[in-house]
């Protein structure tokens, strides 16, 4: 019923203005940044290490097939990382009030 979607941006004004949209637009209830993560990852054949910040995303799975085409579009990277973990269990009061939240 509800899932956390990750996604890395490349600065703290992405990730402002990311969550902002994401949240006034009701596709999410809720993201967390987590600033100055450490990536390593290959691109284009060569190896990459770049410091990003990392979102976690609060949403309703039925917000899934508005909320990853709206991350795309707003992302500056080329092949933005769009992860979704099923939420299996939580705090009713949390998960009440997500599904509030995005109503």
């Amino acid at each position: 019923m509800f899932s956390l979607v990750l996604t890395t941006v490349k600065n703290r004004s992405e990730a402002k203005r990311l969550s902002e949209k994401l949240v006034s637009e009701k596709l999410a209830a809720c993201v967390s940044a987590l600033p100055s993560v450490s990536s390593t990852y290959r691109w284009r054949g060569k190896l990459e290490r770049t410091r990003e910040v990392l979102l976690l995303i609060k949403t309703s799975n039925k917000k899934l097939d508005r909320l990853i085409p709206r991350i795309k579009e707003l992302h500056s990277y080329e092949v933005p990382e769009i992860l979704v973990v099923p939420i299996e269990r939580g705090s009713t009061e949390y998960l009440k009030w997500i599904d509030e939240s995005l109503r």
